[in-house]
């Protein structure tokens, strides 16, 4: 079966999970591995990875995603907050929404992802206003430093293992 891994990364955390996939993959079915593009299209069974933007894929993903057409797909994703499965399953299921019913989602994989620098400097400005709130922002921030770590990566290639043949 032909595979394309399409990926959109913003601070490099997905890209993480997409060279995992790549590597766990067999090379010679894969068509493209990259960057949102048409040449994916080709592919029988797509890897679609997006970074979380307010509860939801990125633009440049959700753009890719609703013109795919006939693809068995699955989604992998980072978000910022993490280690709620509850939480990473809203966000899936506000990117499923972004494909046409001609597709099927046939797996999917979310994990804690690192944020910029910027976004905690954001979160330590409020700090006077909401304590507590910045307080919890902090942690989950320091948190997300070390992922995506190796436990994230090899959680993917199990998520992704009726597909894996290394």
């Amino acid at each position: 079966m032909s595979y394309a891994i399409v990926y959109s990364s913003n601070t490099g955390n997905t890209a993480l999970l997409a060279g995992a996939l790549k590597d766990a993959l067999p090379k010679d079915a894969c068509v493209y591995c990259g960057g949102p593009s048409q040449w994916a299209a080709d592919a029988e069974l797509v890897f679609a990875g997006f970074w979380t933007d307010k509860g939801d894929c990125d633009g440049t993903s959700a753009a890719f995603l609703e013109g795919l057409r006939g693809k068995r797909v699955f989604l992998f994703g980072t978000a910022g907050f993490g280690g709620d499965e509850e939480y990473f399953g809203r966000i899936l299921s506000q990117v499923r929404a972004h494909l046409d019913c001609s597709n099927a989602v046939v797996g999917s994989y979310m994990c804690q992802g690192k944020m910029p620098v910027a976004v905690r400097k954001r979160y330590e400005a409020m700090k006077a206003q909401s304590p507590e709130q910045a307080k919890a922002l902090l942690a989950n921030f320091d948190r997300a430093l070390s992922h995506p770590g190796e436990a994230d990566l090899e959680g993917l290639k199990r998520a992704a293992a009726p597909f894996v043949l290394s």
